[in-house]
């Protein structure tokens, strides 16, 4: 997997401030996305054992709540497989700190439907390690900027954490 940027100190890409990871490649391609060049597979740098204590090291201070996955898409397979045993790895360090994921794919039909498009051996495991999930691609026609946490109006922000206890999509209750 590649990467496209680490941001350490980001305060826009969920609660807090936040280290947020920009993973590489995206076959979805929506249009006018914010991070086109992630598209690309082969973009950035690899994300690499040392890239990944170099975002450890981000997490540890006491101010920094916690990590977002962007893109490209989190949830390409080949990314799941990627990121997985790092998010086990900040789970270990950091059982304190939450972890977001954006995605463009949808909960129930791209990651948890047998033959979803972003459905692959590792996805169960990849979603239990998420605290929110933002699901739904960007749609350019409903965007509003005066959302928080997300860019068109067909985006959900969903509580992963009630999801899996009540097995039903729960919404995150965003306190302002």
């Amino acid at each position: 997997m590649n990467y496209g940027e680490i941001k350490k100190t980001d305060i826009a890409n969920g609660i807090g401030v936040r280290v947020t990871l920009f993973v590489s490649g995206c076959t979805r391609h929506c249009k006018n996305c914010f991070n086109a060049e992630t598209w690309d597979f082969n973009y950035g740098k690899p994300f690499t054992k040392e890239t990944e204590d170099e975002v450890l090291a981000a997490l540890a201070p006491g101010f920094i709540n916690g990590l977002t996955l962007l893109g490209g898409e989190p949830m390409e397979p080949q990314n799941q497989r990627a990121l997985v045993p790092f998010l086990h790895r900040v789970r270990k360090l950091y059982p304190e700190k939450d972890i977001w994921c954006y995605s463009g794919s949808t909960l129930e039909t791209d990651m948890l439907k047998d033959g979803g498009r972003n459905r692959c051996e590792v996805t169960d495991e990849f979603l239990s390690l998420l605290d929110v999930l933002v699901d739904g691609a960007f749609v350019d026609e409903l965007k509003d900027i005066s959302l928080r946490f997300r860019g068109s109006s067909n985006q959900r922000i969903i509580d992963m954490n009630k999801t899996r206890e009540t097995g039903e999509v729960t919404l995150w209750n965003a306190k302002p």
